[in-house]
C-alpha cells in the first residue's frame, strides 16, 4: 500500500479518466460499431445507428415536451430495446434518468416518484407494468406516460403470437391524453437541441439503493461516474477491443447491470443479448444461439443454470468470463459451475454508490485470481480500512476494518439528503462492509457492520458461519441472523435450503456447524426452509428475513 492508500494492480493502476459524458460515450460506441447490432432481443436485432437515431428522436420529443437540463425522467421498464434508447435519449436531452424496478407496487413506485420529482415515465404495454404505471399516474406528480409496444420489439412471429395467443399479457392503452404511445411521442420531431453537459457535476442517473438499511435513497451518479466505471471495467479486460456478446439477463435498472452489461458493452461496441426476465432455460438457449462471450450474474442465477436440465446440452465454449456480483459467491458453487461448464467465473464487488464496480478478480487466467476474495480495486481507485468502532481512525495493521473507497466512480451524494455527507470520511465513501486485505491487494468482505451479531460482547460475522454451512454437502443456501437472547443479548440462528436428496435435519446440521466454529459463533438453532427471501435481482435478502422473524415474534 502506498501513502495514498493504494495497492498495486496488475493493470496500470494510476489511470486518469478524463471527463466524459454518457451521450459522448454512446456516440463513441456508435462510431466504433455503426451497423453492428447493439441489442438482440429474443432474436430481433437493433443496430447502433438505429438505436442512436431513436435515442435522438426521444431526446427531441422530451425537449418538445418541456423536459430540459436537470429534469428527472423515469424508466419503469424491463430489459427491452426501449430501455436503451430511452436511457440514452434522456441524457442526450440533458435530463436525468431515474431507474425504477418493474417489480415495484404502485405504492413503492409512487414513493420514489415523489422523492425524485419525476413527472414523466417510460413503460411498456405489459400487463405486469402498465396498470401499475396508470395507478401511479392517477396518484402522483407524474403527468405523462410514454408507452412502448412490447410485441413490436420482438421478432414478428413472436410479437404476432403475443397479440393473438397471449392477449392477457398485454394491456390496451386507455383513451387518456396523458398516455402516449412511443411512436406518437416521437412523431414529427427534428434533431434535439445540443445541451452543454458538465460530466463531473451534472447528474446522469438517480439510482435508488436497495433499501437494506432503512428507506431507499437516490444515489446521484454523474456522467463521469458512469463513464469512468465503464472505462475502468473495460481497462482490466484482457479481451478489450474484441467484439463482446453480453448476455443481458441481469435487470438493467440495477446498478450492476447498468455498468457491466450496458455502459461497458456500449463503450466497446459490443452486443447485448437482452432477455426480459431471468429464466434458466431461456438464458441457456440464448447463450447457445448467440455464442455469447460474457455471462454476468448473481450466485443464485448460476445455481439455477446448473439445476436446469438444458445445461447438459449447452455449448459454453464461447464464454470468456462469467462475472459474479450482487452477493458473495460460495466457493462450492463457483467450483461446480466451472467444472460442469468449463467457464471461468470471477467474483467482483460494488455498490449503488460506486456506480457499480469497486473491485474484481482478474479476468485472464484462473491462476491470476484468488477465489473467495472480491479481487483488487479498479484502476484509479483508492481504499482505506477504517476502525470498526471509530471510523475517524484507520484499522490496526493486518486487522479487518470498514472498507472506504475513493475514485471517479463514487457518487456525488444522495438526492435530497444533505445528511448523506456523513457516509464520507475524508473524501472516502464508507461502504458499511467490513473487509480484510492481503499483501497482494486482494480484498475479502468479512461482513456488513450492521449485520454483525453481538454475542455476549463479542462481534460475530454471519457470513463466516454461512461459509461453514455452505461447505456441507447438500446445503444449497444459507442465511444467518442474530436473534434475541436473555443472557447473551443475541445469538446466531441459521435459515437454510437443502438440495434435493439431502438427508440432513436441523439438529444434525446444528451439531455439525457448532463443532467447527468458535464458542460465540455457535448456532442456537437451524431452520430448514423450502426457499429463502430474495431481492429483486435474486440476492438473498437478510433484511426481509429479519422482518419476517420480527413479524412472527410480534404475533406470538
Amino acid at each position: 500500500m502506498d501513502a495514498g492508500g493504494r495497492y498495486r494492480h496488475p493493470v496500470e493502476w494510476q489511470s486518469e479518466f478524463k471527463p466524459l459524458s454518457v451521450p459522448d460515450m454512446f456516440d463513441r460506441g456508435v462510431t466504433l460499431a455503426g451497423k453492428e447490432p447493439i441489442a438482440d432481443f429474443l432474436g430481433k436485432r437493433t443496430s447502433y445507428r438505429e438505436a442512436m437515431a431513436q435515442a435522438r428522436r426521444i431526446a427531441a420529443a422530451l425537449q418538445r415536451s418541456g423536459i430540459g437540463k436537470g429534469d428527472r425522467v423515469g424508466l419503469f421498464l424491463p430489459n427491452v430495446p426501449l430501455y436503451l434508447t430511452a436511457y440514452y435519449g434522456i441524457m442526450i436531452a440533458g435530463a436525468t434518468a431515474v431507474n425504477f424496478s418493474p417489480l415495484y407496487t404502485a405504492q413503492e413506485l409512487s414513493a420514489q416518484v415523489a422523492d425524485s420529482g419525476v413527472t414523466m415515465l417510460f413503460t411498456v404495454n405489459s400487463s405486469a407494468l402498465l396498470p401499475t404505471a396508470i395507478e401511479v399516474l392517477d396518484q402522483s406528480a407524474v403527468d405523462r406516460l410514454v408507452v412502448g409496444d412490447l410485441p413490436s420489439m420482438m421478432p414478428w412471429w413472436m410479437g404476432l403470437a403475443m397479440r393473438l395467443l397471449k392477449g392477457s399479457e398485454l394491456t390496451a392503452l386507455p383513451a387518456d391524453p396523458r398516455i402516449t404511445p412511443i411512436d406518437a411521442f416521437t412523431r414529427g420531431v427534428g434533431e434535439p437541441v445540443p445541451v452543454a453537459i458538465d460530466p463531473e457535476r451534472d447528474i446522469a442517473l438517480l439510482q435508488y439503493t436497495g433499501g437494506t438499511t432503512g428507506r431507499p435513497k437516490g444515489a446521484m451518479l454523474s456522467h463521469q461516474n458512469l463513464t469512468a466505471n465503464a472505462r475502468q471495467s473495460l481497462r482490466i479486460d484482457p479481451h478489450r477491443g474484441e467484439r463482446d456478446v453480453m448476455i443481458g439477463v441481469l435487470p438493467l435498472f440495477h446498478v450492476f447491470a447498468n455498468t457491466v452489461v450496458l455502459n461497458r458493452t456500449v463503450l466497446n461496441g459490443g452486443m447485448i443479448v437482452m432477455l426480459p426476465r431471468f429464466d434458466a432455460k431461456q438464458t441457456l438457449k440464448a447463450l447457445n444461439r448467440t455464442q455469447a462471450t460474457a455471462l454476468p450474474g448473481v450466485p443464485t442465477m448460476y445455481q439455477a443454470l446448473l439445476d436446469c436440465p438444458a445445461v447438459a446440452s449447452t455449448d459454453f465454449t464461447s464464454l470468456r468470463v462469467c462475472i459474479s456480483g450482487g452477493a458473495p459467491l460460495p466457493l462450492p458453487l463457483k467450483h461446480k459451475f466451472e467444472s460442469v461448464t468449463g467457464a471461468h467465473v470471477v467474483e467482483g464487488y460494488g455498490l449503488t454508490e460506486s456506480s457499480g464496480v469497486v473491485s474484481t478478480n482478474p479476468f485472464g487466467s484462473p491462476e491470476d485470481e484468488k477465489p473467495g476474495t472480491i479481487g483488487q480495486v479498479m484502476p484509479g481507485t483508492s481504499i482505506r480500512l477504517l476502525d470498526k468502532e471509530d471510523p475517524e481512525r484507520l484499522a490496526a495493521p493486518g486487522e479487518p476494518g470498514e472498507l472506504a473507497v475513493k475514485g471517479p466512480q463514487i457518487m456525488l451524494g444522495y438526492w435530497n439528503r444533505p445528511e448523506g455527507h456523513s457516509v464520507f470520511q475524508d473524501g472516502y465513501l464508507r461502504t458499511g462492509d467490513v473487509a480484510a486485505i492481503d499483501e497482494d491487494g486482494f480484498l475479502s468482505i468479512v461482513d456488513r457492520i450492521k449485520d454483525m451479531i453481538a454475542v455476549g460482547g463479542f462481534k460475530v460475522f454471519p457470513s463466516q458461519i454461512e461459509e461453514v454451512l455452505l461447505d456441507r454437502a447438500g446445503v444449497r443456501e444459507a442465511l444467518v441472523v442474530g436473534v434475541p437472547d436473555d443472557y447473551l443479548g443475541e445469538v446466531p440462528k441459521a435459515f437454510i435450503t437443502l438440495d434435493p436428496g439431502s438427508t440432513d435435519d436441523a439438529e444434525t446440521l446444528k451439531s455439525w456447524v457448532n463443532s467447527r466454529v468458535g464458542k460465540h459463533e455457535r448456532l442456537a438453532d437451524v431452520v430448514i426452509r423450502k426457499e429463502l427471501p430474495k431481492t429483486m435481482i435474486g440476492k438473498l435478502d437478510r433484511k426481509a428475513l429479519r422482518d419476517e422473524i420480527a413479524a412472527e415474534a410480534g404475533s406470538a
